[in-house]
């Protein structure tokens, strides 16, 4: 019992993580058409601008969530204004945004190097302590990071399913002709989802560098696991990648513990061959049916 404990707390916590960037990439990819290769810079900044301030003017926890979330919505908006918004509807718009945003995730990483070198630091914004749960010891961060990754993903649904901002986006997703027809402002959407995207992946950083340390390319590895989750449960599905993230996690906790770690994300790599054979569109994608 105390295993399966572990394994199922190990497995919330790494899901949590996932979920916020795999949430945020997959609700620029299926409004705007595009994959973020910059997504996983957008949690290392988000990250390293909460420990600055942190580092600065000694604040709380909550207040440093903000400030990541804050940094990582700015970059999203910045992105979008100088890059995204010269793009769109130009030939080519998916390959083109997709080299871009790459040299735009290698000149932001150059620029953190410049700024904080190359060595690791530990992040200040923790909560020291833990609990018992029968044989099995869980912290207070790992407590603090499960909690703050559900309130804001399930934010994010509501916003989505329940406000006028979230039709908006759903509508755009659907058909962007159709909504910009019907009134919907198309750019003013894509800068929306930039920034909520941006948002997410802020705090994502912070979360993830609680977990481990502070690096230029702590963003690496988040965003190809956050690209897996998105592919498994089909491109562009917002609350299929939110499903697939706590799932594959469980599982990668699961064959960490009975296995070795070091073939977690093996693992994972082959059950998305799997899923391309069985299900090319994805765990919870839709085949697109062309009416000529």
């Amino acid at each position: 019992m105390d295993v399966l404990t572990q394994i199922l707390i190990t497995g919330l916590t790494l899901g949590s993580l996932y979920a916020l960037a795999a949430v945020g990439l997959s609700l620029i990819y299926g409004t705007l058409g595009m994959f973020n290769m910059a997504h996983g810079l957008f949690m290392t900044v988000g990250a390293y601008v909460a420990f600055s301030v942190a580092n600065s003017v000694h604040i709380p926890m909550l207040l440093g969530i903000l400030v990541a979330m804050l940094a990582g919505a700015l970059i999203g908006v910045l992105t979008h204004l100088f890059i995204i918004h010269f793009m769109l509807g130009t030939d080519g718009f998916a390959t083109n945004v997709l080299v871009a945003t790459a040299g735009l995730g290698i000149v932001l990483q150059d620029i953190l190097l410049k700024i904080y070198g190359g060595y690791p630091y530990p992040q200040p914004l923790t909560v020291d302590g833990f609990l018992r749960i029968g044989g099995v010891t869980v912290t207070y961060q790992a407590i603090i990071t499960f909690t703050v990754s559900l309130i804001l993903i399930f934010t994010v649904a509501w916003l989505l399913l329940k406000t006028r901002f979230g039709r908006a986006i759903r509508a755009t997703a659907l058909n962007r002709e159709a909504a910009m027809l019907m009134g919907v402002k198309a750019d003013t959407v894509f800068l929306q989802v930039m920034a909520l995207a941006g948002m997410l992946a802020g705090v994502a950083g912070l979360m993830i560098s609680t977990q481990a340390t502070l690096s230029p390319q702590m963003g690496g590895d988040p965003l190809l696991k956050a690209f897996v989750i998105c592919v498994v449960a089909g491109l562009g599905n917002v609350w299929g990648a939110g499903v697939c993230a706590f799932a594959l996690a469980l599982f990668e906790a699961s064959i960490g513990y009975y296995v070795g770690v070091r073939f977690g994300f093996p693992t994972m790599l082959f059950i998305v061959i799997l899923v391309l054979i069985w299900r090319p569109q994805g765990l919870f994608g839709r085949e697109k049916v062309v009416r000529l």
